[in-house]
């Protein structure tokens, strides 16, 4: 009898088994992730690094359903975008990858206040609205550090995309490293008022050049600057460049020295993890404000993934010797590789914004030995002496 009532009981069990694995029942729900790019995925900038990090998570996060992200959205149509996710598409999460999307997260955030969104590089924040940010600054000063040093004319060109704190903050880091390695140069920025163009950036990139500048670095979501550079560079006029965001070395092999890689990945996981866990909700995201760095692994120095520095422009890094407070004379290959390795370990050790630092009016803007606050460099609206350049009011 009691074997009889076993198989039976197996039997209940079994089909109970296979009627919650056909409707889904015990089995978790997958979290609806959206995404919002400003610019097109095939960029090879900040949204194409943004595509990048999402494709890695793809297989990763098994729990996660990532719905087919909004490209080239403009910022002021952002609202109908989160609305036809939120509304058609059900996403729980949604994250806006642009400044300008700042306002429209915020408002969404009230007008959906059960649903979770995370804005990139923006300062506002609501109970269902968090922020978050893989910051560049270090590796910009680690760049000027190699430009100061390659440069033959003192002149060293930036491309800009726009004037606000963040490409303020990361010229003027760029900008002490060119004057620690190199007092004598200067860093002309041209200003493009625009993210994605690649004709203006090569019209910018020429100008630059014309105007004597024999190192370009840039924020434009192409590799159009290290094209022109190594396009120069091949004609016999080297033109040293620094990529931007993604790996570009390949588009200027004789030309990219090094550049700033970003690691979106490492950020969006932590994020969708601590959603799983219930870690962040759409109740308690006021403070939640992602400012991830060297150390957190968010970012990367080179031109290409593991390769700090274009092998071909190591020898001269070496031979370029400079007199260091701290470490005596050194060469900037070995200046590089100690500041990065003391900010990876220790960033309190060392910052480039640790004072003093002065304006372009020689107004002391960080006073000796004090280092930036995260405030001050969000909202950074002035530039450092060797920079010419003017923000426009």
């Amino acid at each position: 009898m009691k074997g009889k009532f076993s198989v039976a009981l197996s039997l209940v069990l079994l089909v109970a088994l296979i009627i919650n694995t056909a409707y889904g029942v015990g089995a978790e729900k997958k979290l609806k992730v959206a995404f919002i790019y400003v610019g097109p995925i095939g960029d090879y900038g900040w949204s194409h690094a943004h595509e990048m990090a999402r494709q890695s998570l793809i297989k990763k996060l098994p729990w996660v359903e990532f719905l087919p992200p909004a490209e080239s959205v403009p910022e002021a149509d952002a609202v109908r975008f989160i609305d036809r996710f939120v509304r058609e598409e059900k996403a729980d999460v949604i994250f806006t990858t642009s400044f300008g999307y700042m306002d429209a997260t915020i408002e969404a955030g009230k007008k959906y206040p059960d649903k979770i969104f995370f804005h990139c590089s923006g300062y506002t924040r609501s109970k269902n609205v968090g922020t978050y940010f893989a910051e560049l600054y270090q590796i910009y000063y680690l760049n000027g550090l190699m430009a100061g040093a390659l440069t033959k004319t003192n002149k060293v060109g930036y491309v800009g995309a726009h004037p606000i704190p963040e490409v303020v903050r990361h010229i003027n880091a760029f900008a002490l490293g060119v004057q620690e390695v190199n007092p004598k140069a200067t860093v002309d920025v041209r200003w493009l008022f625009s993210w994605y163009d690649p004709s203006k950036a090569r019209m910018a990139a020429e100008s630059l050049i014309s105007d004597g500048c024999d190192v370009l670095a840039f924020t434009e979501d192409s590799p159009t600057v290290v094209t022109v550079g190594e396009e120069y560079t091949k004609k016999g006029k080297p033109v040293y460049t620094f990529g931007h965001y993604s790996p570009m070395q390949k588009y200027g092999p004789n030309s990219c020295v090094s550049g700033q890689l970003v690691h979106w990945e490492v950020i969006y996981r932590d994020i969708l993890e601590k959603i799983r866990r219930k870690v962040y909700t759409n109740t308690n995201l006021e403070n939640v404000d992602y400012w991830w760095l060297l150390k957190e692994r968010a970012v990367e120095l080179g031109g290409d993934f593991g390769v700090p520095i274009n092998p071909k422009f190591i020898p001269a890094l070496k031979e370029k010797k400079v007199t260091n407070s701290v470490f005596g004379k050194i060469s900037v290959y070995d200046l590089v590789m100690k500041r990065l390795s003391q900010m990876k370990a220790n960033p309190e050790k060392f910052d480039p914004f640790t004072g003093p630092i002065k304006d372009q009016t020689g107004k002391v803007r960080i006073e000796a030995g004090r280092r930036a606050t995260h405030d001050e460099l969000w909202n950074m609206d002035w530039f450092v002496p060797n920079v010419i350049a003017k923000i426009p009011r």
